[in-house]
């Protein structure tokens, strides 16, 4: 089959500007992770809606209401992750985004009786775990690091799980395929037909193998036990497999072959952050529960 040199300009330059765009919010500072994230929660969240409608109502539109109060309420957690000062806590967007918390039974209410749209309430409501809480815990991960004395900033050391997490994804996924490509045979999934489980197990392996040596040469940090990379990273691929083919399912119930366009030949938000949406989540349940020495110096 020829290359078709447009499309292959497009996603080429549309990559570029993704990969720069991400690294930057995940190596600047935690205020533009929090607004990178705070863009993908919220792009997420209606792709999601409009998924479930294509699923449910035969396209019918989610009723915004509905969507706008569950979207709100996810990100007031999304806040609290941050862990500001008290005085800041007590700010008045905390207390607005607080009191959107309250908004999911009024937006649920609406969502059965007014728009009569009951089979769409509990997987709406399901977006709250799917969507809002996995992003909470990356900026949670982001931020529980981020150390403060006397003198103001002594380390911000937390940048570096989100960029284990994120690379691990990226390294899965470039080796899934290219494993995939040289040597796959046994279909992996009928969700996602592309799939192999050669390509599969053997983009897992690259990525902890990759992501073990790579740990003590980008993530090397005196407060950061990177011998522990590995772990984080083998979490990460399989539980980024397991949500690519979550989303895959998602849409293949709707009848779409992506969930949005915001990524000219790439795809929706929900595309591009399928698998972190999975990892994020497992990583921080991983973090909490062993000690990987991510703690302030």
């Amino acid at each position: 089959m020829a290359m078709n040199w447009k499309v292959f300009k497009t996603r080429t330059l549309t990559a570029i500007v993704f990969a720069a765009v991400m690294l930057t919010g995940l190596l600047w500072n935690r205020w533009f992770f929090f607004a990178l994230f705070s863009l993908v929660h919220f792009g997420c969240w209606f792709e999601y809606a409009k998924l479930l409608g294509a699923i449910h109502t035969g396209k019918k539109k989610i009723p915004l209401p509905a969507v706008a109060g569950l979207s709100l309420a996810g990100y007031s957690v999304m806040w609290l992750a941050l862990h500001l000062p008290v005085p800041y806590q007590l700010s008045g967007l905390t207390v607005v985004l607080m009191v959107a918390g309250v908004l999911v039974l009024p937006a649920i209410i609406y969502l059965v009786t007014i728009s009569k749209q009951k089979e769409t309430a509990l997987p709406l409501l399901a977006g709250l775990l799917y969507i809002s809480l996995p992003l909470a815990a990356l900026t949670e991960l982001r931020n529980t690091a981020f150390c403060t004395g006397n003198e103001g900033i002594v380390s911000d050391f937390g940048r570096f799980l989100p960029c284990v997490i994120i690379f691990s994804i990226w390294i899965n996924d470039t080796m899934a395929y290219v494993t995939g490509s040289f040597i796959g045979k046994t279909p992996f999934s009928k969700i996602s037909p592309k799939k192999t489980w050669e390509g599969t197990i053997g983009g897992i392996v690259l990525c902890v193998v990759a992501m073990h040596f790579l740990g003590g040469v980008i993530f090397d940090h005196e407060s950061f036990n990177t011998n522990m990379v590995w772990v984080v990273a083998l979490v990460a691929a399989i539980t980024g497999t397991v949500g690519d083919l979550f989303e895959s399912w998602l849409k293949r119930r709707a009848g779409v072959k992506d969930s949005g366009s915001f990524m000219p030949g790439h795809g929706g938000f929900l595309d591009r952050f399928d698998s972190l949406l999975f990892a994020a989540l497992f990583v921080w349940i991983l973090v909490k529960t062993l000690p990987l020495n991510v703690q302030c110096p």
